[in-house]
């Protein structure tokens, strides 16, 4: 499959949404009002929680709430907070208000499942929003590039390492139950194994983290380096609020390492500007919530063919051994002298990033300015 022409043929088939979305202006951060009745199709959205990372709620609701209003298309958006019941009772309420189509990004493989069985059951469309559902039904999935961004994670270390001989390296992986957790993990390796294999590093422990738990992560983390003497020289951070765990660690014991991550939040840019965090990894959100609602809003007023057509890739599904048609979108490699580009983009703000101690960082790499 040819990564690059696909993400050419989605960021040209999103351009317009993109236009529509700069166009209607802020909306509100609470959850829309599903009416009893009306003539408008309904989307549903599940998102997974507001722990794991700040996206869900400050970029991926807003983003295709406004897709949706502008669509017309009634959009029922409500959050899981990481609890399966919780998952499972929302999408049962969804099915019984007969969406047109659900979107779902699953907290695990099982309860994935169960909700696109129910759905399946309902004649109602699934599309797995960022994560995948392995062994799952839906018709459609939408994210990124997963074992990318764990290549663009592995070349970070590297080169934030440089040639020190046999550096020991502690990986922090995501979730065991998120098949995403899984790419990035396979990309990673990619990049790293055959350094590990040469004794050029030395893997100390890979560790998935239930749930993505922060605090776990850091706990763990702790314990390995505990049990390896107190020696690391760098560390794999699935994702920036891993990162931050395990930077907190490190900060206690007075060390400081290259450290990886994920996702370009507030908290890993400015960690990274600090030179705590080595590198982080921009997945625009933008691009994947206006693909996803595209993909939806075609759905929703019945146009499968053009859906179909949105779709320009497949992601195998190594559990179900079937192919996804999907939506794939590439990520972006960041470090301290790069942080500026995201700021320039309008994808963050200088005054979210250079408070305090980091004004004269910010300054140094021009980012004040814009």
């Amino acid at each position: 499959m040819d990564f690059a022409i696909m993400r050419r043929r989605v960021m040209a088939s999103s351009a317009c949404l993109l236009f529509l979305l700069s166009a209607c202006g802020d909306a509100g951060q609470g959850s829309p009002t599903l009416p009893t009745r009306g003539p408008k199709p309904i989307v549903g959205v599940i998102l997974p929680d507001r722990t794991t990372s700040t996206r869900w709620e400050e970029q991926d609701r807003p983003l295709l709430t406004q897709a949706f209003n502008y669509a017309d298309i009634e959009p029922f958006m409500e959050n899981a907070e990481g609890d399966e019941a919780k998952f499972a009772q929302i999408a049962d309420e969804m099915i019984r208000r007969k969406v047109k189509v659900m979107m779902i990004t699953p907290l695990s493989a099982a309860g994935g499942l169960a909700v696109q069985k129910k759905a399946k059951a309902a004649g109602i469309p699934v599309i797995d929003y960022d994560r995948v559902t392995l062994g799952g039904q839906a018709e459609y999935h939408v994210g990124f590039d997963s074992v990318n961004v764990g290549q663009l994670q592995g070349d970070g270390l590297l080169s934030c390492l440089g040639d020190k001989p046999g550096a020991q390296i502690i990986e922090i992986q995501g979730a065991p139950t998120d098949h995403n957790a899984t790419l990035f993990a396979q990309g990673q390796k990619s990049r790293l194994s055959s350094k590990y294999d040469s004794g050029a590093l030395k893997l100390v422990k890979s560790q998935p983290v239930a749930d993505w738990n922060n605090d776990l992560g850091g706990q763990l983390f702790e314990q390995i380096l505990n049990e390896n003497g107190g020696k690391v020289d760098g560390v794999v951070a699935a994702n920036d609020g891993l990162a931050g765990a395990v930077i907190a660690v490190l900060k206690k014991k007075n060390l400081r390492v290259p450290v990886t991550g994920q996702d370009a939040t507030v908290d890993g840019l400015r960690a990274v500007l600090a030179g705590d965090q080595c590198i982080t990894v921009y997945k625009p959100v933008r691009d994947e919530a206006e693909a996803a609602a595209r993909l939806a809003i075609a759905i929703a007023r019945g146009d499968l063919e053009g859906a179909d057509d949105l779709a320009t890739g497949n992601l195998r599904d190594p559990v179900a051994r079937r192919d996804i048609k999907s939506v794939l979108l590439g990520a972006t490699l960041i470090k301290k002298d790069t942080v500026r580009t995201l700021v320039t983009e309008g994808i963050v703000k200088p005054a979210e990033l250079c408070a305090g101690a980091l004004a004269q960082t910010c300054a140094q790499q021009d980012i004040l300015g814009g």
